[in-house]
């Protein structure tokens, strides 16, 4: 049962992002978007791919705020990188990184927002005795000390953590 409503919860999202992007709304396209949409979420569902895992429920009432405060950053560091551009002069460095995340899932979602991010780009994933690092470029020191503060990775553990305080598995 618990898989039946995953994977109908899956369809909805999927159903729903369709028509937000569609924008043509006449009876086949419909009928076309509810079968390819129903088709991906049973396809979903035959690899596994509506477990905790591939379908991370516990994080969705943390993520709207979590993706506008990655567009913040995003829009400040588009225009950090102008200045820096028209204005200064780049200093480039490569640093390592830690990441906090408990999942691959965390982890993923820290390294793209970094990448994200114009200025910085994660280069390596390096999972060591110490736990997870990345390898990161910036394209000035200043942006290097941004990934350096932690927050965005305090804020990507904080997104995966699920309510009981464990990871998102």
């Amino acid at each position: 049962m618990k898989r039946l409503v995953r994977s109908l919860l899956l369809f909805a999202i999927l159903f729903g992002a369709w028509l937000l992007m569609s924008g043509h709304y006449t009876p086949l396209l419909i009928l076309l978007g509810v079968v390819s949409c129903a088709l991906a979420a049973v396809l979903a569902d035959q690899i596994g791919g509506t477990d905790e895992e591939g379908l991370p429920l516990h994080i969705m009432a943390r993520l709207p705020a979590y993706l506008a405060w990655l567009i913040k950053e995003i829009i400040m560091s588009n225009i950090a990188t102008g200045r820096l551009i028209l204005f200064g002069r780049a200093r480039p460095v490569m640093f390592n990184t830690p990441a906090t995340q408990a999942t691959a899932g965390g982890i993923v979602t820290y390294a793209n927002s970094i990448t994200l991010t114009p200025g910085t780009v994660t280069i390596e994933v390096e999972d060591g005795k110490g736990g997870t690092s990345f390898l990161v470029h910036a394209v000035d020191a200043s942006f290097a000390e941004d990934v350096e503060s932690g927050e965005m990775d305090r804020r990507v553990t904080a997104l995966e953590t699920s309510p009981a305080g464990r990871g998102g598995a």
